[in-house]
């Protein structure tokens, strides 16, 4: 999977669509870190684990592959 760019649009496997603004580093551990907007609030996952396979055990019934997907315009 392509690492995101800011102003991209992902869908979250549980539905909720995210816009990307930025990559950025976590100063003490200089983790990547992935910036988005969801419902007009921040939030900052990983970067490992935005990319991360969805967990198929966890969600047996999920049909997206990752935990998030981008939406193609």
């Amino acid at each position: 999977m392509n690492r995101p760019i800011a102003g991209e649009m992902y869908r979250h496997f549980k539905g909720m669509d995210v816009t990307i603004l930025t990559v950025a580093k976590d100063s003490e551990t200089l983790e990547e870190m992935v910036v988005y907007e969801h419902d007009g609030e921040h939030w900052v996952r990983s970067l490992e684990m935005f990319l991360s396979k969805v967990d198929k055990e966890k969600y047996p019934d999920v049909t997206q592959d990752y935990r998030f997907e981008k939406i193609e315009a």
